[in-house]
């Protein structure tokens, strides 16, 4: 099935929830960016993503060759300039908000999963550069990676050290020319390894000589696959090889590589920002990335709904099109208002970054706020709404010539990657919650009480959110027992935000299109249905630990 880009939701959200006219003062560009994205998308991304998911990323020798149609679809990103969009002017970026950029993201992903993976995880390669890079690095790389000619990968994963990052053994030795001596082996990798740019720019993470055990003694390096002439273009081999690439549930289209740095000791790294700074200067480059991860649900969750939709008109029984039956309309609509209650909460957050970095203090505090939420309510609706295409679908959604399957195959891996969902709300939590001592979160809650009060089921869930947070906050309760209810806690606070700027849309949308019925019709099944559900999991977030260890983990395994 082709893809149809959502522009005109797209530009809804962008003026209602980000309200991109306080970022941007020229609704023509603005048009234009909403448009052209989801025309470039559509046109040269979609039509890839059966053969990205059937034949996908091919290793050989140490080298990936992706399938055939992908270097010109990426040869034709990088000409339109739309990787662009959000980074710095004087590197040769546009300089345009960061929503905006989200705008292109969403559609790439929806268009094509996989291959999107590696446009999005270059722009916070971008960002840890130009926060933490000296301007030498800045200088060389900054641009290329900028136009997208080359890409940037994150290099976090070692076979011991998942989520324990700070058990990682990839070493970093200093060199009598400035530059240091990598050596070690990284896994899941994404686009670690392939043949749609000239050169990857990898940030490493790595231990230095003496440095203490644990996350203080973590460096990051800059290790580009190549290493760069005199006049800036890639050189000499860097002892950086691909060892092999994972074979996966989903995301076909995306190498997800096994890298060995330093096999002959002559694999050079470049230190950015200072010594023992590396887990700060990369969660800059991963903050970026959990809201691109929850966006993926997004993603993700439209395409299923477009298809599910479609089938359903076309598909007959009992008489009349699935789409008349009421549990098929129940699902459908379920489909539409998670997808555009994630999508609201991933651009208002958006929308937060840009005015974090116009110097607004408390906008930074609060995407501070919805970064957990964004990564881990985007990626759970990814997957509940993919789910629900199969089951729209029937039998035929269990058949991998539908597409449906694909979708949730794609997707599964969003809960995982970046931080699993546990550690987002375990991050909720133990450091958001406490931000200035819970005053971030109440000006929130404060928020959407003024403008959304007449809900009164949305009121409800906000008030037992404030009630859960203020429990959490207390000093009698236990660690264990904040973090036994920190998921069901995130999911009623992502879903409180979710529906306050739900209810904002559909108190804008008026009635006299198509386009407004249908918003409004999601709102309230958003605040109607998907409500009340996150209201009644207060209890779960207050059940605490015990019950979890009612029997030992030998008894558990029996």
């Amino acid at each position: 099935m082709t893809y149809t880009p959502p522009v005109a939701e797209q530009r809804f959200v962008l003026d209602h929830v980000v309200r991109i006219g306080e970022l941007v003062d020229d609704p023509d560009l603005i048009d234009a960016i909403v448009e052209g994205a989801g025309a470039f998308a559509a046109g040269e991304y979609a039509p890839l993503s059966r053969i990205g998911d059937e034949v996908g990323a091919v290793w050989k020798d140490g080298a990936v060759t992706m399938p055939e149609g992908f270097k010109a679809a990426y040869r034709a990103f990088v000409e339109g300039g739309w990787g662009s969009i959000n980074a710095p002017e004087a590197f040769g970026g546009q300089g345009l908000p960061y929503a905006l950029a989200t705008i292109v993201m969403e559609d790439l992903g929806s268009a094509n999963m996989g291959f999107s993976l590696i446009n999005m995880l270059t722009p916070g390669a971008i960002e840890a550069l130009v926060s933490h890079g000296s301007p030498e690095q800045q200088a060389s790389y900054l641009p290329k990676l900028v136009t997208g000619e080359w890409n940037g990968t994150m290099n976090l994963t070692e076979p011991q050290a998942g989520s324990d990052v700070g058990a990682l053994r990839t070493t970093a030795t200093p060199a009598a020319d400035g530059s240091w001596r990598i050596k070690g082996n990284k896994i899941f990798i994404t686009f670690g390894e392939h043949d749609l740019t000239d050169n990857i720019i990898h940030l490493v993470l790595a231990r230095t000589p003496d440095a203490p055990a644990g996350t203080k003694g973590i460096s990051l390096f800059l290790v580009p696959k190549f290493r760069l002439n005199a006049d800036g273009t890639p050189g000499e081999f860097n002892d950086v090889r691909c060892v092999s690439i994972e074979h996966k549930l989903g995301i076909h289209a995306s190498p997800t590589c096994s890298l060995s740095f330093g096999d002959n000791d002559d694999c050079h790294g470049w230190l950015i920002g200072e010594e023992m700074g590396g887990m700060r200067a990369m969660f800059t480059m991963m903050n970026n990335a959990r809201l691109n991860v929850g966006l993926q649900g997004v993603q993700v969750a439209e395409r299923a709904t477009q298809e599910a939709i479609a089938y359903a008109q076309e598909r007959v029984q009992l008489g009349k099109p699935i789409i008349e039956h009421p549990d098929v309309r129940r699902m459908l609509l379920r489909m539409r208002a998670l997808t555009q209650g994630a999508r609201s909460l991933i651009y208002y957050a958006a929308g937060q970054a840009d005015r974090a970095h116009r110097g607004d203090h408390a906008a930074r505090a609060r995407l501070d706020l919805l970064t957990p939420l964004a990564k881990a309510w985007g990626t759970d609706v990814g997957c509940e709404v993919a789910s629900l295409g199969v089951q729209v679908h029937g039998g035929m959604g269990f058949i991998e010539e539908t597409g449906a399957a694909q979708h949730y195959r794609d997707i599964r891996i969003a809960p995982i990657y970046e931080g699993t969902n546990g550690i987002q709300a375990a991050d909720l939590v133990g450091r958001k919650l406490p931000m200035q001592g819970g005053e971030v979160l109440a000006a929130l809650l404060a928020d959407i009480r003024a403008e959304a009060g007449d809900e009164a089921t949305l009121m409800r869930l906000v008030d037992r959110v404030d009630s859960v947070a203020r429990w959490m906050l207390g000093n009698e309760v236990s660690a264990e027992d904040k973090l036994a209810g920190s998921y069901p806690l995130t999911t009623m606070l992502s879903v409180a935000v979710g529906g306050w700027l739900m209810a904002r849309q559909a108190g804008v949308a008026g009635d006299a299109t198509p386009f407004a019925r249908m918003k409004h019709a999601s709102a309230r099944f958003f605040l109607d249905r998907i409500v009340p559900e996150a209201a009644g999991l207060e209890a779960s977030a207050r059940a605490g630990a015990s019950g979890l260890y009612v029997i030992d983990a030998e008894t558990l395994a029996a």
